[in-house]
């Protein structure tokens, strides 16, 4: 087919590219005033743990999850897992300049402890915590009865 040509990168693109690859964790603040209160939300299912830094409006500041710190598989459901993201969303709150947060639980993963006990134990001031996991009230219709 004829040999393929290989375009060599200036250092500038290569340098474009570091500074667009910054992850999954894009602080979006004003600069003007920043933030010194949020919510953190942790949604922790049985497949990974998502922890969301908000401001109190609800605009999302940066985010984190067990997958993108670097689990694969069945390890991003434990709980250390979530503690290693809590600790990643505490180092992006102090670099944000967000001291007092609210902790939002939801799920039914086994990382939502872990998650918030790391979150303390990082100094962060935690003002309140609640579990605003979804509860059907009467579920979905039953199927019908069988009939033999």
């Amino acid at each position: 087919m004829g040999k393929k040509r290989v375009i060599a990168k200036t250092e500038e693109v290569e340098l474009k590219k570091r500074e667009l690859k910054v992850g999954p964790q894009k602080m979006v603040a004003d600069a003007s005033h920043p933030p010194t209160e949020g919510r953190v939300y942790i949604f922790s299912s049985y497949n990974n743990t998502i922890i969301t830094l908000t401001d109190v409006q609800g605009n999302v500041l940066t985010w984190v999850s067990s997958g993108s710190i670097g689990f694969k598989g069945t390890k991003k459901a434990t709980p250390f897992a979530a503690s290693k993201a809590a600790e990643a969303i505490s180092d992006l709150c102090r670099k944000l300049g967000v001291e007092k947060i609210q902790v939002m639980v939801k799920g039914v993963g086994s990382g939502r402890e872990s998650a918030v006990r790391s979150l303390a134990a990082r100094g962060l001031d935690i003002v309140s915590i609640k579990d605003i996991t979804p509860v059907p009230h009467n579920g979905c219709r039953p199927p019908k009865a069988r009939r033999v």
